[in-house]
């Protein structure tokens, strides 16, 4: 006999035919195709006039600076104060302030926020990851239980002593009056549901990971994949599923076989990527849907790119409320019952290869605010 072909049973199969959006959008349509899975950063809402926090320049790709930066100028501690939990307790008037500006309902999702509505309307999302705060996926119609926010979100709230949740409606209208709510139980401070520094990651981030081991697709957009552990979860996926970022600057470790990146606007690629699965009407009529979503005093960009150019106006504007919140509250806060506790501190053990599920949880290394939204 003759010499016999050489096969290795490790030799992956590849699943794209391509590396454009033709290929993924015919693999989305195949029978291979079930459970698609989202990992979403600020850079998703930034297009609706949301400030990013984080970078020196915001998400949208304006050279306008991120909330952080402008922070820096007033008399806080450290910008991040904002969202320190031992500071809340001593003064929580800078972030009520600032809750006040980005509360959910003021602002539109984006036509992205919109794909995921249309993703599970084809019967494609299993989950939606995200370490937005801003509830917009809720508010482009996407349901709550095929989301995780990672980070928490303004949707629900608590005593930061007590833990007893605290009603939608009263801490709406506390907001909205730049009143401080407090518990009706012990007179605690009440938080929205967001993690500050210092706060473990929601239980069921920590439970939902396991299901990444049935992912067929996961797509990655507006995130800069530095804050673990949301950024380890690119890795939790099978080595044979397609991964897909949706960016404007290349980030994380995208080597694989099927690994696709595209660079751009996430609502830019995304109505491409719609186009592409004939979806286009589909993205169009939902993401009309969210017109009527904003509430109150009128913040509706008109189109996908005014958001853009408001955020620049809207940073200086919170900067400068944020500002004056501070000087009436100066020597008024008294500190609160653990103000001289230390900050409990977090690692990161999270790495891609490293399966974090044979663990008793993730540990969180930064709180959602250094992903750079609210």
């Amino acid at each position: 006999m003759g010499p016999q072909p050489e096969y290795s049973v490790d030799e992956p199969v590849r699943l794209l035919e391509g590396n454009d959006l033709k290929a993924l959008a015919k693999y989305m349509k195949s029978d291979s195709c079930r459970n698609v899975f989202l990992m979403l950063g600020a850079g998703v809402s930034t297009s609706a006039g949301i400030p990013d926090f984080r970078s020196p320049e915001t998400g949208s790709g304006c050279n306008d600076p991120g909330l952080y930066a402008n922070l820096a100028r007033l008399k806080l501690p450290y910008p991040e104060a904002v969202f320190q939990i031992d500071f809340f307790r001593r003064n929580p008037v800078p972030f009520y302030t600032l809750a006040k500006e980005l509360y959910p309902g003021r602002f539109r999702p984006t036509p992205a926020h919109s794909f995921i509505k249309v993703l599970h309307e084809h019967s494609l999302l299993h989950t939606c990851f995200t370490q937005n705060i801003d509830t917009l996926e809720r508010r482009a119609g996407v349901p709550g239980e095929k989301i995780i926010e990672a980070h928490g979100s303004f949707a629900t709230q608590r005593c930061i002593d007590c833990k007893r949740p605290y009603d939608d409606e009263k801490i709406k209208r506390a907001v909205i009056n730049s009143d401080i709510p407090r518990c009706e139980r012990c007179n605690g401070l009440v938080k929205p549901d967001i993690v500050f520094f210092g706060e473990a990651l929601p239980v069921q981030f920590h439970t939902s990971i396991r299901s990444l081991r049935d992912a067929d697709l996961l797509i990655v957009m507006g995130t800069s994949l530095t804050v673990h552990p949301f950024a380890s979860l690119v890795g939790l996926v099978p080595k044979g599923c397609p991964r897909v970022l949706i960016n404007l600057d290349e980030v994380g470790n995208f080597s694989r076989l099927d690994d696709l990146v595209l660079l751009g606007k996430c609502d830019d690629i995304v109505r491409e990527l719609c186009r592409e699965l004939g979806w286009e009407e589909e993205l169009d009529r939902e993401w009309e849907a969210t017109a009527d979503s904003v509430e109150g005093e009128d913040r509706l960009p008109v189109s996908e790119n005014e958001g853009e150019e408001k955020v620049s106006d809207e940073l200086d504007r919170i900067t400068k409320d944020i500002e004056k919140s501070l000087a009436i509250s100066e020597g008024t806060s008294s500190p609160g019952p653990d103000a001289d506790k230390p900050e409990e501190k977090t690692k990161d053990k999270d790495n891609e290869g490293k399966d974090p599920l044979d663990k008793n949880g993730l540990e969180q290394e930064v709180p959602l605010a250094s992903e750079g939204k609210l």
